[in-house]
C-alpha cells in the first residue's frame, strides 16, 4: 500500500476546524480505495506561531517541509494583529516561492445543490491557471523619500520561462476538458508586460493547433465571467489577474468558501500545496459553524494531483450530494454546522 506523507498547516482561525473536517473525509476515501493511505504531520504555523516567536515558521521550516509529500493548509491571517504583508509572505507566499510552486489552478463550477447567483449560470465550468512565481507580486520595488515627496514603486516581472510554462500547463489541461484555451491580457493599456504577454501566448499555441485560443482584456473578461461563464474552459492568466478573476468564480459559484485552489510545483521537485481560497474567517473561527466544503474540496485537488482522480471525484460527488440534499452551513443559507456537514459528506462518500 501507498503511504503519502502529507504536511499540515491548519494555520489561522477556521482553519484549524475546516482542516481536521477535511483529513477525515481523505482518510475515508483513502480507505474505500484500498490502495493507499495519508500520514499526516500537523505544524502549528500561523500567526499565533508568530505572536510567540516573532516568525510565521521557524527558519528550518522549508528543509522541513521538503521532506514531505505535499502540503495541506487551511488559513493564514489574523489582521488585528499581524499585518497581512507579513502573515503572507512569511508563510504562504514564502512557501510558494521557495517550492518553486510556479502554477496556481483553480476551478470554478456549478455545483448540484447551490444556486448561483447569476440569472442564467448555465451549467458553467472552468479552470484558471494563474501564474504564481512572478508578475504583478513580483518582490521588486521599493519606497523613497516621504510626505508630498514619496514615492512608491512596484515592478512586474515576466519571464519567459514563468510565462511560457503557464501556459503550456492551461494548454495540455485543456487536451482533457474541453479543448480551449483563454488568455487574460491588458495589451491595450500596459504596454510592455501584456503585449510580451499576448505574443508568447502565440508562439505557445502554434503547438496546439487542436486547441481553441482566444484573448480578452481583463476587464471584458471578467464581465463574461458574469454574463457568459459557460463558454470558458480553460483561462490562462498572469498572478494578479488570475488572483482577481478566481475569487470572482468563487462569487459566482454561490461562496468563496467553497472555492479551491492548488499551488503546483510541476516538476516535482518540491512539494505542491493544497489551501483553499477563503479566509481565516476570525468572526466566526471557534464557534463550529465554519463551512469545511472549501477544503474538502482542496484535498479532492491533491489527489488527482497524486494520481487518484477517479477518488478525487468520489468526494467532489459528495459534496455535491451534500448539498443536494439541503446540508449547508450559514453561508450557503443553510442552518448546518461544521460537523453535520462533514458527516454528510462522510456518508455521500459511501
Amino acid at each position: 500500500m501507498k503511504i503519502y506523507r502529507i504536511a499540515v498547516i491548519p494555520g489561522d482561525g477556521i482553519g484549524k476546524e475546516v482542516v481536521p473536517a477535511a483529513m477525515e473525509v481523505l482518510d475515508k476515501a483513502a480507505l474505500l480505495d484500498g490502495s493507499f493511505q495519508f500520514e499526516w504531520t500537523t505544524f502549528p504555523w500561523g500567526c499565533e506561531y508568530y505572536l510567540e516567536t516573532g516568525k510565521m515558521m521557524p527558519d528550518d521550516g522549508i528543509d522541513l517541509l521538503k521532506g514531505y509529500d505535499q502540503i495541506f493548509l487551511g488559513a493564514v491571517g489574523m489582521p488585528d494583529l499581524v499585518p497581512d504583508h507579513i502573515s503572507l509572505w512569511g508563510l504562504l507566499i514564502k512557501i510558494r516561492r521557495e517550492m518553486k510552486q510556479s502554477i496556481n489552478v483553480r476551478p470554478a463550477k456549478l455545483l448540484q445543490g447551490l444556486p448561483s447567483p447569476l440569472r442564467n449560470p448555465n451549467g458553467f465550468d472552468f479552470v484558471v491557471v494563474r501564474e504564481n512565481s512572478e508578475g504583478e507580486y513580483s518582490e521588486s520595488g521599493g519606497r523613497i523619500h516621504s510626505g508630498q515627496d514619496e514615492v512608491a514603486i512596484q515592478n512586474a516581472i515576466f519571464t519567459r520561462k514563468g510565462t511560457e510554462r503557464a501556459m503550456r500547463y492551461a494548454f495540455e489541461m485543456a487536451k482533457d476538458r474541453r479543448q480551449h484555451v483563454t488568455s487574460a491580457t491588458k495589451s491595450n493599456g500596459l504596454t510592455y508586460s501584456m503585449p510580451f504577454w499576448d505574443e508568447v501566448f502565440a508562439e505557445v499555441g502554434k503547438y496546439y493547433g487542436n486547441i481553441g485560443q482566444t484573448t480578452n482584456h481583463i476587464d471584458a473578461l471578467a464581465a463574461f465571467l458574469v454574463m457568459k461563464p459557460q463558454v470558458f474552459d480553460v483561462i490562462v492568466a498572469s498572478n494578479l489577474f488570475g488572483d482577481i478573476l478566481t475569487d470572482l468564480g468563487g462569487a459566482i459559484m454561490g461562496s468563496i468558501g467553497i472555492a479551491p485552489a492548488a499551488n503546483l510545483n510541476i516538476e516535482r521537485e518540491y512539494p505542491s500545496m493544497f489551501e483553499p481560497v477563503h479566509g481565516s474567517a476570525p468572526d466566526i473561527a471557534g464557534k463550529g459553524i465554519a463551512n469545511p466544503l472549501g477544503q474538502i474540496w482542496t484535498g479532492k485537488m491533491m489527489l488527482d494531483f497524486l494520481g487518484y482522480p477517479d477518488v478525487g471525484t468520489k468526494v467532489l460527488n459528495a459534496i455535491e450530494e451534500t448539498l443536494a440534499q439541503g446540508v449547508k452551513t450559514g453561508d450557503l443559507g443553510g442552518t448546518a454546522n461544521l460537523r453535520e456537514v462533514t458527516e454528510a459528506v462522510l456518508n455521500n462518500l459511501q
